[in-house]
């Protein structure tokens, strides 16, 4: 096969960014390797003929990101890639809803397009570099595509807009991370999280994107005009004038219809139109014509009822008889069901979620390990759209990409207004069922999610609400729509949805079908969007108007401790024993938060969860000089007392510190099982502690007592001691000068010395007589006493 290999290069924010084609799957319509900085993406695209036994467009996007990318090896038993992960599925929408509205209008022809990391650097995200791969293969391929897009991400660091930033900036650093796809003519696709970014900021970073697509369009316009295929051959459907004809005279009915209140209800009394105009429209076609006819005249009735409804719009008129800015009726009931940790079922319309929070602890953070580095999501939402809700029976296997995407649509919207973990520990959960659905289910996630936290005790810096807005334009007429219907949605030029508090936004999402959509038409949209979301969070105060102060009886309770850092493994033990008893024991989770030696205790019962916390403190403190503590008797001996200060930490009170005054009998001043105020006087080397209660009542006003003799009390008459059978020691002389002794140092810890068994009758020793000097040297140790030499 020939080799047309081609290669372009161009220079976006600093860095390059190089397209290349011809030398991989030449068999493939179009196929593109894209590289930005170290990160190179694969994509591909196949097209099928057009089809004209179908009424959708049947589109397939594949994204995956690979691990050998990145240099590992998939998990699991089998060690091979599984379903896609929600990173890859969030991509995947994200070329979708670039790129379809962008086909020629009648193409039914199968497409798929499918691309793969082929290596990530660390720096610069793989997703975006996929979109732009993906709309190069297919404008190379030469498909029945309209324009040449690019896409781009947009950060806001340091106070500053920027492009392409690295991911890890992006990560810690950024008030923004916004991905935005267009063409020459503007964006059609915006992605987006955001803290608190402000109507016009929003505004510059989706200019400044749309600027540097151009930039990029222009470079793949170049690849494309030596790597491009010729065009494919396609010819759009003709109009069938005379059924337009037909239909025309069922307007005033399907006015009617469309002007039924109730979703359901409306949507019957168009199917009844619907049935009497397709009856008309088969009248006199034969019976092998019939199929056809039927699928044809469905088709003009579907578009015939878009541009009737759309031009009703346009006329000041909506399907329900609402103004353009007016939101429809909010109910809220709070607690909803009662043992969950938070739950609240959010109505708006014929729109209703009931909404879930649960707190875990730290083991409940959702995993994310992909081709970049792994990390830990302490707060994740889950979106569930059951057929029930729009009152219709489908297979039902899990959450699929819309929900997917959806959930965390809703997700990037509240992340950023949930505490940190040093003031909140816990992990959050959220669940948002969709009970009914008539457009903008997943902004009612959004509300439901913050008032459930709020009712779960999570201290939410702000209330977040969300809105879905819409518009119709036809030339210079246009209509901007707040808290738009299933249908609008369907039949509208563009939907978007804004979430954010009262100070900005913090999610942002948009999909727009035509061009011309000027930066003063998107700004009055935001704002028409920022009214009706201040109308929305203030119908969310009226029902729960602050977060609770203290979390659900049901909810796990938490205590924090911090011990040093050395002291970590003992806290663990030998394989985990020491761990493991105190969770067995108090029936707690104790998690080791960091390497600094921040402890969380989680428990259901609040006094073994401190109990715990104690015995932990305790276990683990190093008491310092100075310390005061209350501690209780656990051994009493004639020298002193062992006073317990801490759990398994004892500190010996000796005898001479226990009382200002003289104590014959410790047993006089304290007993077993007494608590005592003491305070610690010495640590030694060996973490053995001495404690003094004597040190206390003196700070507490207590007055030594006198005593006889300067630095001991009067004893009184001390009895001679027995000395034994040992005789006179005799007349011990002038023992004369002893001379300089020297430096002997000390004797050293001569050790256990035994039973060394009494020493016997010594008889009559005798005078010493004058001993003088002694020579070291010329008499060893022990030498000359009836014990051998060391050395012997």
């Amino acid at each position: 096969m020939k080799n047309n290999y081609v290669q372009k290069e161009t220079t976006i924010a600093g860095k390059r960014l190089v397209l290349e084609t011809g030398q991989v799957a030449r068999q493939a319509h179009g196929a593109v390797i894209a590289t930005l900085g170290d990160t190179k993406v694969f994509a591909a695209v196949v097209a099928g003929k057009p089809r004209d036994d179908i009424d959708f467009f049947p589109l397939t996007v594949d994204y995956r990101e690979k691990t050998e990318a990145a240099g590992k090896i998939p998990g699991g038993f089998f060690k091979r890639e599984g379903r896609p992960t929600t990173k890859e599925v969030l991509t995947m929408r994200m070329i979708d809803r670039s790129i379809r509205p962008m086909f020629t209008d009648g193409f039914k022809g199968e497409v798929q397009l499918m691309s793969h990391v082929l290596q990530y650097d660390g720096v610069n995200n793989p997703d975006v570099l996929a979109m732009i791969a993906s709309f190069a293969a297919i404008r190379i391929g030469g498909l029945p595509f309209e324009t040449t897009m690019a896409a781009t991400r947009v950060a806001h660091i340091d106070g500053e807009l920027c492009v392409f930033p690295d991911d890890d900036r992006r990560r810690e650093d950024s008030r923004l991370d916004l991905v935005v796809a267009g063409h020459n003519d503007g964006v059609c696709m915006v992605e987006s999280s955001a803290k608190e970014l402000t109507e016009p900021e929003m505004l510059d970073a989706l200019e400044l994107g749309h600027n540097t697509i151009n930039e990029i369009i222009e470079a793949v316009n170049d690849f494309v005009s030596e790597a491009g295929k010729p065009a494919m051959e396609f010819t759009s459907p003709v109009k069938d004038e005379a059924m337009w004809s037909t239909a025309a005279n069922y307007k005033d009915q399907l006015l009617t219809a469309l002007a039924t209140d109730g979703k359901a209800e409306r949507n019957a009394a168009v199917k009844a139109v619907r049935n009497e105009f397709v009856e008309a429209a088969l009248a006199g076609v034969s019976d092998d014509d019939n199929a056809a006819q039927t699928k044809a005249a469905k088709t003009v009735f579907h578009d015939f009822q878009r541009d009737v409804e759309r031009d009703k719009i346009l006329s000041g008129q909506r399907s329900d008889g609402r103004a353009t800015d007016e939101i429809r009726e909010i109910t809220i009931v709070p607690d909803f069901v009662p043992r969950q940790h938070g739950s609240v079922l959010f109505t708006r319309g014929e729109t209703q979620a009931l909404v879930s929070a649960t707190l875990g602890t730290p083991d409940d953070e959702l995993i994310i390990d992909g081709v970049e580095k792994e990390y830990r999501k302490p707060f994740y939402l889950h979106y569930n759209f059951p057929p029930y809700s729009v009152g219709e029976t489908r297979r039902f296997m899990g959450p699929g990409r819309r929900e997917i995407g959806h959930g965390m649509l809703a997700e990037r919207a509240l992340q950023n207004i949930l505490p940190s973990k040093d003031r909140f520990p816990y992990t959050v959960r959220i669940v948002s069922d969709i009970t009914e659905s008539n457009g903008s289910s997943s902004m009612a996630s959004v509300c439901g999610g913050c008032l459930a936290m709020m009712c779960a005790g999570v201290p939410v810096s702000q209330p977040i609400a969300g809105i879905a807005m819409g518009l119709v334009k036809e030339g210079d007429r246009e209509a901007i729509l707040s808290d738009i219907l299933g249908s609008e949605d369907h039949n509208g030029d563009m939907d978007f949805k804004v979430a954010g508090s009262g100070v900005g936004i913090t999610a942002l999402q948009m999909d727009i079908k035509v061009k011309g959509v000027t930066r003063d038409l998107l700004e009055r949209a935001l704002e028409q969007a920022k009214d009706g979301r201040v109308h929305i969070l203030k119908k969310m105060l009226e029902a729960v108007d602050a977060p609770r102060g203290d979390v659900s009886e049901f909810a796990p309770r938490s205590e924090h401790i911090k011990i040093p850092a050395e002291k970590i493994g003992f806290l663990i033990g030998p394989g985990g024993k020491n761990i493991k008893a105190l969770q067995a024991d108090y029936e707690v989770k104790v998690t080791i938060l960091d390497d600094d030696g921040n402890v969380q205790i989680f428990g259901v019962d609040s006094v073994k969860v401190k109990a715990c916390r104690d015995q932990i403190q305790g276990s683990t403190q190093n008491p310092e000089i100075g310390d005061k503590f209350t501690g209780t008797v656990r051994s009493i001996r004639d020298f002193g007392a062992f006073i317990e200060i801490l759990p398994g930490v004892e500190g010996l009170c000796h005898v001479s510190e226990l009382d200002v005054g003289y104590v014959s009998e410790v047993s006089d001043v304290i007993s077993m099982g007494d608590e005592v105020e003491v305070e610690v006087i010495n640590v030694d080397d060996r973490g053995k502690v001495k404690v003094s209660r004597k040190a206390v009542l003196i700070a507490n006003g207590a007055v030594p007592e006198e005593r006889d003799g300067p630095g001991h009390e009067e004893r009184g008459d001390r009895p001679s001691r027995d000395r034994g059978d040992r005789g006179d020691r005799g007349d011990r002389g002038d023992r004369g000068d002893r001379g300089d002794r020297g430096d002997r140092g000390g004797r050293g810890d001569r050790g256990d010395r035994g039973d060394r068994g009494g020493r016997g009758d010594r008889g009559d020793r005798g005078g010493r007589g004058d001993r003088g000097g002694r020579d070291r040297e010329s008499v060893p140790r022990g030498e000359g006493r009836g014990r051998p030499r060391r050395d012997d």
